[in-house]
């Protein structure tokens, strides 16, 4: 009887061994590059506690990298040495990052994860680093202003001039208002932007300014703009902590999605780790409380988002509905194009 006991106990622990040796033998140190400020606090304890937790032998360290374009530079200065194990980013600097052999490739034999993601998801890192996050371009208001902007066209009323903050190209902003304008006038970006150059530049004279510093948010909260180009999760979050100041339309003329891909380092120094955390933070749990914390809306097509919080993001069916659909690759190769046009034809047109 004793030895029969012994064997079934045996046999448990057997089955249970190889879970419990790989949470075991992930240990060390990695380092995560991304945004800082409430990016980085909210990341934090939504994602990356919950990781350490299961896996108490890894410490995942933050560092705040500056923009994505700052930290694809990073990351190729390490490029012999790598110092960056994961980096969350904008998918129109990881593709520069992808196509220079900074980024490693990620298959779904080793991430099963990816299979789980929506198709756009897969999509806009190719082979690489898929989105970890989605987000969309709203117009940001003062809540006080009255009336209330109902669509993007109200971006022109005259009673807003001088109270206008744009984020211009390259701001990636800038890029999503460009194709958000023209579709507004009935075009299409893949084939011309001069409808929505010849709109943008009738709102030009209305704009205080095209370089938001420190944010179209802040400068509303500060009274110095009573709109702005913004993004949702963020205008949600400061919608929150400030009781309501402030609030996110996405206008019925449509939105487009801004993609964050997270991208595992190609010569990690602790691969195994950087690997489990890029699996961890695109599973269900993580992309549930991500989203429920800060609203961005999840890549993971399987995570159960409460209903309140999802009605908040550019997921829920309804507001899913609006959004323009963007090849980001397309856009970056127009980049410089569209920057030069902003330039000459609308900032000239706002001085």
């Amino acid at each position: 009887m004793l030895t029969r006991r012994l064997v079934v106990q045996t046999g448990l622990a057997t089955i249970a061994m190889p879970a419990v040796l790989r949470a075991q033998t992930l240990s060390g140190q990695i380092t995560l590059m991304s945004y800082a400020g409430i990016f980085q606090d909210n990341y934090t304890k939504a994602v990356i506690e919950p990781f350490q937790q299961a896996h108490p032998g890894v410490k995942v360290n933050f560092v705040p990298g500056g923009s994505s374009a700052q930290m694809v530079g990073s990351v190729r200065a390490q490029k012999a040495d790598p110092q960056t194990d994961v980096v969350i980013m904008d998918v129109t600097t990881s593709s520069i990052g992808n196509a220079e052999g900074l980024f490693e490739k990620l298959m779904p034999a080793e991430f099963p994860v990816l299979n789980e993601l929506l198709p756009e998801a897969r999509a806009a890192g190719g082979e690489f680093g898929p989105a970890v996050t989605f987000d969309h371009l709203v117009i940001v208001q003062d809540s006080s202003l009255k009336p209330q902007l109902a669509k993007l066209a109200d971006l022109w009323r005259p009673d807003l001039k001088g109270g206008i903050a744009l984020a211009a190209p390259p701001n990636i902003q800038g890029l999503a208002l460009t194709a958000m304008t023209e579709k507004m006038e009935g075009g299409d970006y893949r084939k011309s932007i001069d409808a929505a150059m010849k709109k943008l530049k009738e709102l030009a004279p209305g704009v205080t300014t095209f370089d938001p510093n420190p944010d179209g948010y802040s400068l509303i909260l500060n009274g110095v703009a009573k709109v702005a180009t913004g993004w949702n999760a963020r205008a949600q979050l400061y919608s929150d902590q400030t009781g309501g100041k402030i609030n996110a339309l996405l206008p019925p003329e449509g939105s487009v999605f801004q993609i964050n891909t997270i991208n595992l380092t190609a010569g990690s120094k602790n691969r195994a780790a950087a690997a489990a955390f890029v699996a961890h933070a695109l599973s269900q749990g993580a992309q549930k409380a991500f989203t429920e914390r800060m609203f961005y809306a999840p890549t993971n097509g399987k995570a159960e988002i409460e209903a309140k919080a999802l009605a908040r993001t550019a997921a829920s069916p309804e507001n899913r509905a609006r959004m323009i659909p963007v090849d980001w690759n397309e856009i970056l190769k127009m980049r410089d194009q569209w920057n030069n046009r902003w330039r000459r034809e609308v900032i000239a047109a706002g001085r």
